[in-house]
């Protein structure tokens, strides 16, 4: 009887851990939007890398994370829609880039605000965008170029 109640309690254990890990993997992932932040989109050309649940940094500080990420069948463009907290103010000559962390790091998106004195208003699009960089595609066009 007693090894009953141990492997009852053990099996409560891992249940109680597999929810903790799901609660936290749905708030990391970025499920849920945030009741302090505003939503905005941009477009690329290529979001390789870009996810949602990537982070959004802002003078190297996260300050969002990407919510979506979708196709514009008409202009073959990716849209990125991510959420920044709403105490932070986006200049509408702001630029997005995807950027890495480094060789083996991961993508985030990379605002750097320009010198406009007006402001985005949640739900508008930030025109200014650089897409990924692929490393392998930069190799290949170094490795294959003939020397001139």
């Amino acid at each position: 009887m007693a090894s009953n109640a141990a492997e009852t309690l053990i099996g409560a254990v891992v249940v109680a851990t597999a929810a903790g890990f799901l609660v936290f993997a749905g708030q990391a992932g970025g499920f849920g939007k945030a009741d302090d932040s505003f939503e905005y989109t941009a477009r690329f050309f290529s979001a390789e890398g870009l996810a949602v649940g990537s982070e959004v940094h802002l003078a190297g500080v996260n300050v969002g994370t990407v919510t979506a990420l979708t196709l514009d069948k008409t202009s073959y463009q990716a849209i990125a829609f991510f959420d920044v907290l709403d105490d932070i103010k986006i200049p509408d000559d702001t630029e997005a880039k995807i950027a890495s962390e480094g060789l083996l790091g991961g993508t985030f998106l990379e605002l750097t605000p320009g010198g406009s004195d007006i402001m985005l208003n949640p739900g508008e699009e930030i025109i200014y965008t650089q897409g990924a960089l692929s490393l392998l595609n930069l190799l290949m066009k170094f490795v294959t170029e003939p020397d001139e």
